[in-house]
């Protein structure tokens, strides 16, 4: 493979070590999530349960709580026709179908502590189950405020990618391995930083190893993203990729994990968002199309949905120095 040796920093390492990659397994997905399966948890863990209902998509989120709505309401409609339903004042209906969604609303009444008089209980026995749904009431609620607060305050990063990492010109007489990303908030991110880190298979004495280093970038600090960025690493004299192929980074199964951290001005904390590139992801003798214009009023307008435009170009061979 024709890169470049140079000294490994051990503090390049992701934290995965020196275990190989096999079958193109990205140790980060293009999502930034981190591709490693957990075993030997116990069978009921409870210890990530309120990181799982944070970070979980809102669909899902949704769907647990109106879930979770329906069957505590459709036990203690069951508990109530097993007392009886003539404990309940106000019962109008006739059959056992009827009966159940009397005791279903009643539920759905007591549960949020609206309780609207139509229907009352009588009894020791269904004044006792409607006081203890009215307490396990306001405690789930309770909880699901704050699940949902927490939701909306968690300060997080929204960029956007580029689908493809692109290898296009890069001034004069030179090529760069180039993306791009963007805000997708309109809040301001300052103090960016970012990093790329290039891994792949090596074989070490007959024994295949990952090797992490950090690539030299064009730029590594922006004081603040108002539009799209283009990261760019200039693969010139001093880059190890510099003859590199797309053969080499199938081969190796090579990856390009991209760290950014920021500084968000609503929130006042630090945010990080994450992604990585396989080689599948690179796009040779291209370029990114602009993603920004002038409207009317001369004001640049920037479009986020060409964020992933690009064109294909024939580069021309480099020069050599006579």
């Amino acid at each position: 493979m024709p890169i470049h040796k140079r000294k490994f920093n051990p503090e390049d390492d992701l934290g995965f070590g020196t275990q190989p990659v096999i079958k193109n397994q990205a140790l980060i997905k293009h999502d930034g999530s981190i591709n490693v399966r957990r075993r030997g948890l116990p069978l009921f863990n409870t210890a990530d349960n309120y990181n799982k209902l944070i970070t979980m998509s809102w669909v899902k989120f949704w769907l647990l709580v109106f879930s979770g709505y329906l069957i505590i309401n459709t036990i203690f409609a069951f508990v109530y026709l097993a007392i009886g339903v003539q404990n309940l004042n106000g019962a109008e209906g006739i059959n056992t179908y009827q009966h159940f969604w009397d005791a279903f609303f009643f539920s759905a009444q007591t549960i949020s502590t609206v309780g609207y008089g139509h229907i009352s209980p009588r009894g020791m026995a269904a004044n006792s189950v409607a006081a203890l749904e009215s307490m396990m009431g306001l405690l789930a609620f309770a909880l699901a405020t704050g699940l949902l607060y927490g939701r909306f305050s968690r300060p997080t990063a929204k960029i956007v990618y580029s689908e493809n990492i692109l290898v296009a010109p890069y001034r004069e007489n030179c090529k760069g391995l180039m993306f791009r990303l963007a805000n997708l908030r309109r809040n301001t991110l300052i103090d960016l930083q970012i990093e790329i880190i290039f891994s792949y298979n090596e074989d070490v004495n007959g024994k295949l190893v990952r090797r992490f280093f950090q690539l030299e970038l064009e730029r590594k600090k922006v004081s603040i993203l108002t539009l799209s960025w283009t990261v760019v690493h200039p693969l010139d004299e001093n880059s190890p990729l510099k003859d590199i192929t797309a053969e080499d980074l199938k081969k190796t199964e090579a990856s390009f994990a991209v760290l950014l951290k920021a500084f968000d001005d609503t929130f006042s904390q630090t945010v990080h968002s994450r992604t990585s590139y396989q080689a599948e992801h690179i796009i040779w003798d291209a370029k990114f199309k602009p993603t920004f214009d002038r409207d009317e009023d001369g004001k640049i307008a920037l479009d986020l949905s060409r964020i992933h435009e690009f064109i294909e170009i024939n580069l021309p061979e480099p020069k050599t120095a006579v």
